[in-house]
């Protein structure tokens, strides 16, 4: 059966490279939107704004507030050789100044190094393997002159270019929280909404319902196993504050249902634990890998991108609405000319 397919081959396919949306459309809400009906087994492609259309009054719109930092930083080691570090998260919550971070070139750093940033310095503390590094600043000011200065939009893999100003306002969404800065990509899902969309739903009756999850580095990690069962994704900070637990669990109580925009957001429900059937608030990692089988407590719609073959998030979204349903959507949306991953097009799961 499709929910039983566990051979990373079966969530191939082949995508023309100039789908691959290298910029974002000059408007959010230029995007255009896939419709998936698995009841039934139906898409139709709206342009996005139509999505209003598919929400009803008491329905709840789940997001996630995480905001994007600067997180590539471009130094060089005293010998004057290029260094990239890529911050990844703190080591822990309450240590701002350490930090675990990708480094390229990884083998030819050495612990206790000082990677240079004009007159400032990031020491290597640590070498934890797999191009890991236990990173350190000197102070916090240091820390956030340095990303200020030297960082860089950490822009995906298979965006071909280097970051641009408009980047630093695009490569977020209008959800992102000044206070919840943590994220080194985005959930991409939210790009396509605008205030005016927003204002249309909470006319229409719709709730705003506000979690956080800081995404990292992992979310592009390619499943590598030949059995999806043995991958293993990376744990991430998440948020379900109270207020969000309470607002989830008025909408269901009143028989409303729960429409959550991204992966991310998906992840975040999934991971709550529900306590006589109340969601209940919890902080801290994830590190949920939702594969065929999950049965989905929460989350009754979603809206998602278009994601890469081989990923844990095709297989997430494979997951939920059956791998030969997505695969089918994913070919009609080639056929259409939609635009792929982080500023490509949308799909609203129903």
């Amino acid at each position: 059966m499709d929910e039983k397919a566990s051979g990373i081959s079966l969530y191939d396919y082949n995508l023309p490279p100039e789908l691959i949306a290298q910029f974002p459309r000059r408007r959010r809400d230029q995007s255009r939107l896939m419709v998936l009906d698995r009841r039934k087994n139906e898409t139709a492609v709206h342009s996005f704004k139509q999505i209003i259309e598919y929400l009803n009054p008491g329905d709840g719109l789940v997001v996630n507030t995480t905001k994007v930092f600067k997180a590539r930083l471009f130094g060089s080691r005293a010998t004057g050789a290029k260094v990239e570090l890529f911050l990844v998260r703190p080591i822990a919550p309450h240590q701002p100044l350490d930090w675990i971070a990708l480094v390229s070139p990884s083998r030819r750093v050495r612990v206790g190094e000082m990677i240079q940033f004009n007159k400032r310095q990031v020491r290597l503390e640590a070498d934890l393997g797999g191009g890991r590094w236990h990173v350190s600043f000197a102070s916090e000011h240091q820390r956030k002159n340095i990303i200020r200065r030297f960082g860089h939009v950490p822009l995906p893999h298979y965006i071909k270019r280097s970051d641009q100003p408009s980047d630093i306002r695009r490569y977020q969404t209008l959800f992102a929280d000044n206070s919840k800065v943590g994220a080194v990509a985005a959930p991409t899902a939210g790009f396509h909404f605008t205030r005016s969309i927003l204002g249309e739903l909470e006319k229409k009756g719709v709730h705003l319902i506000e979690v956080c999850l800081h995404v990292g580095p992992g979310t592009f990690k390619p499943v590598k196993v030949d059995n999806i069962h043995d991958h293993i994704v990376d744990p991430e900070m998440a948020t379900l504050s109270k207020d969000a637990a309470d607002r989830i669990n008025r909408v269901r109580r009143a028989g409303g249902r729960i429409i959550a925009v991204g992966t991310t957001s998906v992840r975040t429900l999934e991971s709550a634990i529900l306590s006589d059937g109340l969601v209940q608030p919890f902080s801290g990692m994830v590190d949920l890998y939702i594969k065929p089988g999950h049965e989905f407590k929460l989350v009754d719609h979603m809206v998602t991108n278009f994601h890469l073959p081989k990923s844990s998030l095709l297989i997430l979204v494979s997951a939920f609405a059956g791998r030969d349903r997505i695969l089918k959507a994913y070919h009609e949306a080639i056929r259409q000319q939609m635009r792929f991953y982080s500023y490509g097009d949308a799909m609203l799961i129903l």
